[in-house]
């Protein structure tokens, strides 16, 4: 069912195009400035104007079709924000749990909807607060989380059989995860109906992130002990949150970010059959991550695309059955990487607008940033006001009154297949060279970004592009000030002496029979998860567990491209 029938109408627009053509160069011959190159921020050109012509060659029903059905551009779901807004899930985390648990508690009494872990760097490389290589980093980043003891106080007091949770790591993402599932499982609640998402994404980390513990091949085999042990026991979580977001933030352009996204996708899903896993078992819970960036109309085109191309690959690519494995269902999160220093209260309009265009684009869940983000952890009036702007957009503006509001505009269906086209190119290079891990090898995808953000840099620099504040209309005066956040050094030796009064009352043999167990795993097939269950709920630490991943499986250091 093509959008168009009747051939002469094109003829008409290409007649009344070149006529309008001709205006456009009268005015552009009295103000030559505006003869510039427009494109989007990743660079993409854009036409002068868009019209049904650009879409000739569309096919509603094939490409476009109604919110719900398949290929899903419009949505996965009928009814969209009408049947449910999307989840207020605000990023948190810092200093210790019961730092963050008192954040959490603050942003439910706000209206948040859903809970977001973030972890500092030492939780998020696989060591313990009392780590050499930890010390200066307790709590500065994210919360420190070095046994069940801290993953009981962070969520004291939650109803996380009623809320769901996201937790933002990696290296050590099944080991965190299975704390979770320790400490609900003390609590009296069954694994079954714990809700909620685990990043688990190990290779962005090698191409973006950098978060690492082990080498590609066996981090993807953690990755999928996880899937296939949620698959069988925890069926309501999402084991991978499959991660464009630090892809984009490192650099790489919508298109990047869309094409490695789904390539990491392609990669998860090829190893979960090897596992023996049925694709309609497990491919229902994959979600995935986007970031949401400053050029509005090049997001919501590069979400459309995200959906559709995600349905085709699982319906074409995987010939999966159930109409959940083909939804692409996920989060989005405001660009870190557009926030300025410098007018820091810029950053609330940037913010805003990133967040209108996750919404226009058809999220289910979205963390909009604080404008103190470049500068700190969010002071609670910052994360306050980040969600307020979910809330004023969700409640005041209108937009979600009507389920996708731009499907049909020219411009926006247009940059659509764009996008889509140039998507898949890079997903067939990688296809070419052996898939994902082998494209990793080579380094493909992280000369790629490197080269975008190189190219996106200079265009900054030259004032290709504006920042504002920063490159025009920046003030000679000192900058605003801004009230930031500072995390107390005295937290770190609060944390140490924390866990090792965890270790004084364990039981040292059995915790050395576990992590014997846990390392017989990692080095056979069997899958490691309930044993990390067992070992945590023993009072094994967050590294002691790491360094059997590591003693087995090797540790690995980044080659570094440029």
């Amino acid at each position: 069912m093509a959008l168009t029938f009747n051939p002469k109408i094109f003829q008409d627009i290409d007649e009344k195009y070149a006529a309008w053509k001709k205006k456009l160069s009268k005015v552009f011959a009295k103000k030559p400035e505006r003869l510039k190159k427009f494109s989007t921020v990743s660079d993409k050109e854009i036409a002068d104007i868009y019209t049904p012509a650009d879409l000739k060659e569309q096919d509603f029903a094939a490409d476009i079709a109604f919110p719900g059905d398949y290929p899903f551009t419009r949505g996965v779901q009928p009814s969209m924000y009408r049947g449910r807004l999307w989840t207020m899930r605000m990023f948190a985390g810092l200093g210790t749990a019961e730092d963050t648990n008192r954040r959490f508690h603050l942003l439910v009494r706000e209206g948040q909807t859903g809970l977001s872990t973030a972890f500092d760097m030492p939780t998020l490389m696989g060591y313990d607060t009392d780590s050499p290589k930890a010390r200066g980093e307790c709590g500065k980043c994210g919360v420190a989380i070095d046994t069940l003891k801290d993953m009981e106080d962070l969520f004291a007091g939650l109803p996380i059989d009623q809320i769901t949770t996201s937790m933002t790591i990696n290296p050590p993402a099944a080991v965190i995860w299975a704390m979770y599932i320790a400490m609900a499982e003390n609590r009296g609640i069954e694994r079954k109906i714990l809700g909620g998402t685990i990043q688990n994404d190990m290779l962005k980390e090698f191409v973006a992130q950098k978060t690492f513990m082990c080498p590609p091949e066996p981090s993807v085999r953690i990755v999928t002990d996880t899937v296939e042990f949620g698959t069988k026991e925890v069926p309501r979580w999402n084991t991978i949150s499959i991660s464009g977001y630090h892809i984009r933030e490192a650099g790489s352009t919508a298109v990047q970010e869309l094409a490695f996204t789904l390539a990491d996708g392609i990669a998860y899903t090829e190893k979960a059959l090897e596992r023996g896993l049925h694709v309609d078992a497990f491919a229902p819970r994959f979600s995935f991550f986007f970031n949401s960036h400053l050029d509005f109309f090049e997001e919501v085109a590069k979400f459309r695309a995200a959906r559709r191309m995600w349905g085709r690959i699982m319906k074409e690519r995987f010939r999966a059955k159930d109409p959940r494995s083909l939804w692409m269902r996920f989060h989005t999160q405001t660009a870190g990487c557009s926030l300025t220093a410098q007018q820091p209260y810029n950053n609330v309009v940037r913010t805003a607008l990133q967040g209108l265009a996750a919404v226009m684009g058809g999220t289910q869940s979205l963390h909009t940033n604080s404008l103190d983000e470049v500068l700190a952890i969010p002071t609670e009036e910052a994360a306050t006001i980040a969600l307020r702007t979910q809330q004023i957009i969700a409640e005041e503006s209108g937009v979600a009154n009507t389920i996708d509001p731009l499907g049909g505009s020219y411009f926006v269906e247009a940059l659509t297949d764009q996008m889509e086209e140039e998507a898949f190119e890079i997903i067939q290079k990688i296809d070419d060279m052996g898939g994902m891990l082998a494209a990793i090898e080579r380094n493909y995808p992280q000369q790629e970004i490197a080269d975008a953000a190189y190219h996106y840099q200079r265009q900054i620099d030259d004032r290709e592009k504006t920042v504002v504040g920063v490159n025009k209309y920046a003030i000679d005066a000192e900058d605003i000030p801004v009230e930031v956040l500072e995390i107390d050094e005295a937290l770190e030796s609060v944390q140490i002496e924390k866990t090792n009064r965890v270790k004084e009352n364990r039981d040292g043999a059995e915790i050395n029979r576990c992590l014997e167990k846990v390392g017989e795993a990692c080095s056979g097939t069997e899958n490691v998860m309930e044993h990390l269950i067992t070992a945590v709920k023993t009072g094994a630490t967050l590294q002691e567990l790491c360094d059997v991943f590591r003693d087995v499986f090797g540790s690995y250091r980044d080659p570094g491209i440029y």
